[in-house]
């Protein structure tokens, strides 16, 4: 992606910008067929700070073997045997 400062005299090129910028849909064609659209970049939306623990004692047990090994059974059906 190329970025590229507007030149302060290019006044057209600014009147395009602030048209997009309002919401209006500016088309560039060349022979009269569309080839590129001006939009205007979204607003970035401020989150809070995400907070470690928030759902602590809210989910259940975690059982003790948790992390043990699958029984053989449900193995084989993973792998389709």
């Amino acid at each position: 992606m190329q970025t590229v400062d507007i030149p302060p005299d290019d006044t057209t090129l600014s009147r395009l910008i602030d048209a997009a910028t309002a919401g209006e849909d500016v088309v560039f064609a060349r022979d009269g067929k569309a080839v590129a659209k001006l939009v205007p970049m979204p607003v970035p939306v401020a989150r809070a700070p995400r907070q470690l623990g928030t759902l602590s004692g809210r989910l259940g047990h975690i059982p003790d073997d948790f992390d043990a090994p699958l029984p053989e059974d449900i193995l084989d059906t993973f792998e389709g045997k």
